[in-house]
C-alpha cells in the first residue's frame, strides 16, 4: 500500500495544507481519503489526490467558500464547469475590493476631518530636485489611479516623495521641517508638473489639509485635490542590502547603457516579445528596459552612483553615495 499511497502527514507536506485541515476537508466531503485504516483510523491518500489537495489549498487562500471548492474538486475534469465557478468567485472578490475601497476612502475622509493640518517647510530648490528625481517613475495606467501621482509621505523621521509604475520605484528625501501629524497624500501629476515649471528659488511650504493640498513655491501658491486612492506599501520592497555593489560614474554608465546590445525575448507571463538591453556587470548578464534605465540615470544627474544587484532576475537598485535615503529601483527583463 505504501508504494501507491501516502499518509496524511506526507500529503500535508506535499500540498501545503495542515493535517488538521485535511481532517476537516475529509469531514466536509471535499477531500476524502482513498483509504482509512479500520483499526487506527489513519488516513491514506492516493498519488492522484495530491493535485486535488494543492487545488484546495490555493482556493482557500483566495477565500473561496467551501461549497464552491467542493464543486471545483468534484468537477475538475470539466473545464467549463470549473471556469464558471472561478469566474463567479473572481467577480465576487472584485466587487468586495471595490466596496472596501469605498469604505476606506470614506474612513480617510472622516480622519481628515478630525486631523489637524500638516505643513512641511523646505526650500523650492530641494522640493523641485526631489520631484525631478521621482517624476520619471510615475505611472500612466488609469486603472491604477494610486500610481498616477507622487506620494508625499512625511512623518517625524523624514519627508519623502515616492513614485512607481509597478516596473520602477523612485524615492527621494526632502530636507525640511514638519508641523502637524504624519501625512500620506498622493499629489496629482498636474500639480507636480506645474511645480516643475516654477522658478527654483526661495522657501517652499506644502500644506495638506484634508483632501486639499497647497504648495507655496516659486513666489506663488499652487492648489490641488489629493488623489483619492491608497498608495502601495513601498517600504516593504525597499532593499536593505545586496550581494553585489558596483560603484559607477553616472555619465560613463549612461553611455554604456545607450551602447549596450539588444536582445529580443518573450515575456514569460504572456509570451509577448520585448526588447531588452543586455548589460554585463562583472560576471552577471542583466536585461533591462533601456529607456527606463536611462530615465532613471537622467534623474540622478551627474557624479557617482552605487548600483546594488542580487542577480539577473532581481531588481536593479541605484543609490547616490551621499544621499542615503534616495533610491531608484527597476525590474529587470528575464533574458532566458
Amino acid at each position: 500500500m505504501e508504494g501507491r499511497m501516502r499518509g496524511i502527514g506526507r500529503l500535508a507536506r506535499d500540498s501545503g495544507l495542515t493535517v488538521s485541515a485535511l481532517r476537516f476537508y475529509d469531514g466536509a466531503g471535499v477531500l476524502v481519503p482513498a483509504h482509512v485504516d479500520p483499526w487506527t483510523g489513519y488516513r491514506w491518500y492516493s498519488d492522484e489526490q495530491v493535485v486535488a489537495a494543492r487545488l484546495v489549498a490555493r482556493l482557500r487562500r483566495v477565500g473561496m467558500p467551501l461549497a464552491e471548492i467542493r464543486r471545483v474538486v468534484a468537477h475538475r475534469d470539466d473545464p467549463a464547469a470549473v471556469d464558471a465557478v472561478l469566474e463567479a468567485h473572481l467577480r465576487r472578490l472584485e466587487a468586495g475590493l471595490a466596496d472596501a475601497r469605498r469604505e476606506l476612502s470614506a474612513a480617510r475622509s472622516l480622519l481628515a476631518e478630525e486631523s489637524p493640518m500638516t505643513t512641511i517647510t523646505t526650500t523650492t530648490t530641494a522640493l523641485l530636485d526631489a520631484l525631478r528625481g521621482v517624476r520619471f517613475a510615475v505611472g500612466t495606467d488609469p486603472g491604477l489611479p494610486m500610481l498616477t501621482g507622487v506620494l508625499l509621505d512625511a512623518d517625524a523621521d523624514a519627508v519623502r516623495l515616492v513614485a512607481s509604475d509597478r516596473y520602477r520605484l523612485a524615492v527621494r528625501q526632502v530636507p525640511g521641517t514638519l508641523a502637524g501629524g504624519p501625512v500620506s497624500a498622493i499629489l496629482p501629476i498636474g500639480l507636480v508638473d506645474e511645480l516643475l515649471g516654477t522658478a527654483a528659488d526661495g522657501p517652499a511650504t506644502v500644506r495638506v489639509d484634508g483632501d486639499d493640498v497647497v504648495v507655496e513655491a516659486g513666489g506663488r501658491a499652487h492648489t490641488a485635490r489629493r488623489v483619492d486612492a491608497g498608495f502601495p506599501d513601498y517600504r516593504r520592497v525597499l532593499p536593505e542590502g545586496a550581494a553585489r555593489r558596483v560603484e559607477l560614474d553616472v555619465d560613463r554608465f549612461r553611455a554604456e547603457v545607450a551602447a549596450a546590445p539588444s536582445r529580443t525575448v518573450r515575456r514569460p507571463e504572456d509570451g509577448a516579445e520585448q526588447t531588452a538591453a543586455v548589460l554585463t556587470l562583472g560576471d552577471v548578464e542583466v536585461g533591462v528596459d533601456r529607456a527606463f534605465l536611462l530615465e532613471a540615470l537622467d534623474a540622478e544627474g551627474a557624479g557617482q552612483l552605487v548600483l546594488h544587484l542580487d542577480g539577473p532576475i532581481s531588481p536593479l537598485v541605484l543609490r547616490s553615495p551621499d544621499r542615503a535615503g534616495d533610491v531608484s529601483m527597476l525590474m529587470p527583463i528575464a533574458l532566458g
